[in-house]
């Protein structure tokens, strides 16, 4: 599909003061532009011919429609959150969902309706007043459209599984501005929904399911970063019973003030781990991974306490920050692997970097690879590399490090949709690979024949 340019000007004609006069319509010379294209971190640099914020299902589908008889592209703005630009066009039309924050609970039937432009924050405390989660990721500002549509790999992810696990329906607006309602008696379109990025619709609402879980034992460990004790921590992670998740982050620590003047600029572990079992039983279930930071000298910070799921959600760090990423899948991190990580840590003159391991297994890999577009069940962790600096400018020269550390550590063909830079579609068929491509491509020649919606790890209609 070639891409027309939209002119301010046409769409302000076009969409400004539709027929219920709901819809918000800026274009770059409006005040309030430049704040509405702002995307969280911060640092990615994209301007859209003009964003429409809609407040219902039928404002979105007319915003496609219009895009669609125009010629151009759409990309769609859920939370705002995404450091690598996904969801993003220059010169396209911006749908913005952020009006449709909608959300109803139904505890008794364990059933929530979300608007597609709700966070992931405003989610779980919304259902943590009924003691119920659904499982999200770590950080309270990111959208659940963007994170559900990638899969959504969360401080749940081994007990709860991910995101799309729970997700039974939704609310799309499709390619030729209609609004279809998905659930088990569209199994294909209900199938690509589940990880397949955005590549059908703009989906207004979600459907989740609900899961009993008044309290979890969770937050923080941080730990001195050593070959030993990153491959130690990585172990006892992967070999914990399946209430423990831990997102691990190795990085060099920042001046932050929760962490000690001495360790600033030194390697750290920083460990994010929720148990979701008895509360009596986490220390168990804990105690490998503190026997890891014993090993190392002990424990730096210790922030793990017992509270809602919905309070391990960390806001974004916000700032005008650029950040270059790549992500792998592997199955574990020896103490080789874990040297050669650090050492690049230490050596590298970005302003920030890390390298991130989502442990796996448990109920993420009790779902066959086939049953949903995301097909990385049997992984043991998702790997994701990042460098951040002031600029573009200075981002571009960190880029050939991150490739390099991101194939020393890729133990496997695979990527996470959520965690591919700026939608590579270098990339788009290892985070789709083999049949999970062919069955995701006839859904979207189906449902997207032209393509409207490729600002994304896109796959083209077969």
């Amino acid at each position: 599909m070639s891409t027309t340019t939209l002119s301010p000007a046409s769409v302000r004609a076009a969409l400004d003061g539709d027929p219920a006069g709901t819809t918000t319509v800026l274009t770059p010379d409006d005040d309030g532009y430049e704040a509405a294209r702002a995307i969280e971190p911060g640092g990615v640099e994209w301007r859209p011919a003009a964003i429409v914020r809609p407040v219902d299902a039928a404002g979105v589908a007319r915003a496609v429609r219009f895009a669609r008889d125009a010629g151009a592209s759409v990309s769609v703005r859920a939370g705002g959150h995404s450091a690598l630009g996904l969801g993003r066009d220059h010169g396209a039309l911006t749908i913005d969902l952020r009006s449709l924050d909608s959300i109803e609970v139904d505890p008794d039937g364990r059933t929530a309706w979300a608007g597609g432009g709700l966070t992931a924050g405003a989610y779980a405390r919304a259902v943590g007043e009924h003691g119920l989660v659904t499982p999200f990721g770590d950080t309270a500002s990111v959208g659940i459209g963007g994170i559900t549509l990638a899969g959504g790999l969360g401080l749940l992810a081994r007990s709860h599984g991910l995101t799309i696990d729970s997700l039974t329906g939704a609310e799309l607006v499709t390619a030729d501005g209609e609004v279809v309602l998905v659930d088990e008696r569209e199994p294909e379109l209900l199938w690509a929904l589940r990880g397949g990025g955005g590549n059908l619709g703009v989906v207004t609402r979600f459907r989740y399911a609900l899961h009993e879980l008044p309290t979890v034992v969770g937050g923080m460990l941080m730990v001195p970063a050593t070959p030993e004790s990153v491959a130690g921590m990585v172990e006892a992670a992967a070999a914990a019973p399946r209430e423990l998740t831990a997102i691990l982050t190795v990085m060099i620590a920042p001046p932050m003030p929760f962490v000690p003047a001495e360790w600033h600029g030194r390697g750290v572990i920083m460990a994010n781990v929720c148990w979701s079992g008895d509360p009596e039983t986490a220390d168990a279930g804990l105690a490998p991974l503190r026997a890891v930071a014993d090993r190392a000298g002990g424990a730096i910070v210790d922030m793990i306490r017992t509270g809602p799921y919905s309070g391990l959600l960390e806001e974004a760090p916000g700032g005008s920050i650029v950040a270059t990423a790549g992500t792998f899948l592997a199955d574990a991190v020896d103490g080789e692997a874990a040297a050669h990580a650090l050492a690049e840590l230490e050596s590298s003159p970005a302003m920030m970097r890390a390298v991130q391991l989502r442990v796996l297994g448990g109920a993420v890999a009790d779902v066959a690879p086939d049953a949903t577009a995301y097909a990385h069940r049997d992984a043991g962790m998702v790997g994701y590399v990042m460098a951040a600096g002031p600029s573009a400018e200075a981002v571009a020269g960190y880029r050939p490090w991150v490739g390099a550390l991101v194939e020393r550590l890729r133990q496997r063909d695979g990527a996470y949709a959520a965690f591919v830079p700026d939608g590579d579609p270098a990339l788009a068929r290892s985070v789709y690979p083999g049949a999970t491509w062919d069955r995701l491509a006839a859904v979207k020649r189906a449902y997207d024949p032209q393509n409207l919606f490729r600002a994304n790890v896109n796959v083209p209609p077969r």
